[in-house]
């Protein structure tokens, strides 16, 4: 059989993975003509249909599902060989593909992502954001952060954030007009204002935690979103009660504008981690990010 380049399987893995000939592109640096022509030829040469094409979106075909299969390991095992070259230059360097939800983009990345740019100009960084979670593996990213209890327990994770605290908040006039709740339980008889998973569909609980003994509460209210910022807005407003992180509202808090409730039912949890697979080497630029990231 002719010989196929190694470009062109890597092609064809990267449109696999993205299921779009734009988004590989993308991640490629290459224009969707030329991802399309080196597809064509490679379908070609090999006298099989590899992707199945509609008009919103790409898919293996069998014959496709089978070459990925054998692809992976193989084109993983090439990436972290080109990646061990880099131990012997002097400053790491190579792309860095990370995926998070824009929570932690703007609480943990924001403040250090810059700076390391800046002492690594070598180094590029890719940061997805996505709400549900992500298979980092199968999504083809060299890691991902989330919260600490979402992580895999076969990866490896870094902390890169302190503990974290969901607190309950509203106005002092949505507090003239109602009395405070004194337990979880009270929250039924409160306008809540509630946030809309974008992994399940379900409403997000407001877990609490008194004397030992885990509540969840799912109450209900006048709003509910997808999108935080909304969630705060109407909660500023008088509203209603917000379920809230207690580090986004510190500042609300220590001025007044918002009023804490139920403090004693609220716990502590994992704050975020950055996890990688433990079954793949680290490349030094990945392993030069956690070390920027890393909270000691």
């Amino acid at each position: 059989m002719e010989r196929t380049p190694l470009n062109d399987l890597a092609m064809f893995a990267a449109i696999a993975r993205e299921g779009s000939f734009t988004r590989a592109a993308s991640v490629l640096g290459l224009s969707t003509s030329a991802l399309s022509h080196a597809m064509r030829g490679l379908e070609a040469r090999l006298g099989v249909r590899l992707l199945s094409r509609t008009t919103r979106s790409v898919s293996p075909t069998p014959a496709g599902e089978q070459l990925l299969a054998s692809l992976g390991p193989a084109l993983s095992a090439i990436e972290n060989g080109l990646a061990g070259l880099s131990e012997w230059r002097d400053h790491p360097s190579g792309l860095v593909r990370i995926t998070t939800f824009a929570w932690v983009a703007q609480t943990v990345l924001e403040p250090k992502l810059p700076a390391f740019l800046l002492a690594n100009p070598d180094i590029r960084v890719e940061v997805n954001i996505e709400n549900s979670l992500v298979d980092i593996v199968a999504g083809g990213f060299d890691a991902g952060i989330r919260f600490g209890e979402t992580v895999e327990k076969d990866m490896v994770a870094v902390r890169v954030g302190p503990d974290l605290r969901t607190i309950v908040v509203a106005t002092p006039d949505y507090f003239s007009r109602n009395p405070p709740p004194v337990s979880p339980y009270d929250l039924e008889r409160h306008a809540c204002i509630n946030y809309r998973l974008s992994t399940s569909g379900g409403l997000l609980p407001w877990e609490f935690r008194h004397e030992g003994k885990d509540i969840k509460i799912k109450p209900s209210g006048p709003l509910i979103v997808n999108e935080g910022a909304l969630v705060a807005a109407a909660v500023r407003a008088g509203a209603g009660l917000g379920y809230m992180m207690e580090q986004d509202v510190a500042e609300d808090l220590a001025c007044g504008r918002l009023v804490q409730v139920l403090d004693e039912w609220c716990p502590t949890f994992p704050g975020c981690y950055l996890y990688h697979s433990s079954r793949r080497q680290s490349p030094p630029a990945l392993r030069a990010l956690i070390e920027a990231l890393r909270v000691r």
